[in-house]
């Protein structure tokens, strides 16, 4: 498949366009011309629409690799040291609460 780029064309009052020329086989020509039908818009607002969405697609794969080499270089604690971190900072707030009870001075 070849690109190649001309015109600026104006679009809205807020953004401009470049005609680009793509060649397609006829078979993918077909099949984008009866999916716009369907739909009720132009071939172009369709492959418009085809391409924002991979590469919107694309993004949200580059930020799903992104946590889970997170997550690889950091993994998650397990349930059971949540769990006992949990219990701990219970503890310690327990501890603390009975110390200002019986006047003892904060560290």
């Amino acid at each position: 498949m070849s690109l190649t780029t001309s015109d600026t064309v104006p679009y809205g009052s807020h953004m401009a366009r470049i005609e680009t020329l793509v060649q397609l086989t006829e078979e993918l020509r077909r099949r984008l011309d009866e999916e716009a039908a369907r739909r009720g818009i132009s071939r172009s607002v369709l492959i418009r629409e085809a391409a924002e969405a991979y590469l919107a697609a694309a993004s949200q794969r580059d930020i799903d690799a992104a946590i889970v080499a997170g997550y690889n270089r950091i993994p998650q604690a397990a349930e059971d040291e949540r769990t006992a971190d949990a219990a701990a900072r219970e503890l310690l707030a327990r501890l603390d609460a009975e110390e200002r009870e019986a006047g003892l001075p904060p560290w």
